[in-house]
């Protein structure tokens, strides 16, 4: 996706959904000095354009039985294309990745895993990351504690609302 253009009232609507994405149209109208009928209208326009790309609650690991977070570089034996696609079908399987990145450097992928305990995470590692096709090393970096974690981005430049630090 390209880069799109945002004016001053599109960042304010955003910065606003990005708080509170449960906002009220009301309520961001208010937000963005605009009439209710005028920020529909925008906040559909900027779904449409692919800026919003879809709305989720975050959910507290810990609260669902899964508190340790690790970070997994995995390396791949080849890196041709039906290789790399290969990997990236297989990855989709596992239901304890959640995010997973095509690196460069020395590692091919970054994956963040969540896991109930040590335990669970020697049986992802044992019986899903090291079977996936083509993996010639997998590396893991345990998250002792969650310093910053943003679950919003810092529009423009940051100047305008950039989200408060969760914890």
């Amino acid at each position: 996706m390209t880069q799109v253009d945002l004016d001053p009232t599109d960042l304010a609507l955003l910065t606003a959904l990005q708080r509170d994405g449960r906002s009220t149209n009301s309520d961001l109208a208010r937000q963005a000095n605009l009439s209710e009928s005028a920020c529909l209208r925008r906040v559909k326009l900027l779904e449409q354009r692919g800026v919003i790309e879809r709305y989720a609650a975050v959910i507290n690991p810990r609260a669902v039985g899964l508190p340790l977070t690790v970070y997994v570089t995995i390396g791949l034996t080849e890196q041709s294309e039906a290789a790399l696609a290969a990997f990236e079908r297989d990855i989709a399987t596992v239901p304890e990745v959640m995010e997973c990145y095509l690196m460069t450097g020395s590692s091919d992928f970054l994956v963040r895993v969540v896991a109930t305990d040590v335990d669970d995470l020697a049986r992802i590692h044992s019986t899903r990351l090291t079977r996936l096709t083509g993996v010639s090393h997998v590396n893991s970096s345990l998250v002792l504690q969650t310093i910053i974690k943003r679950p919003g981005l810092p529009l423009a430049g940051g100047r305008r609302g950039a989200s408060p630090v969760e914890r």
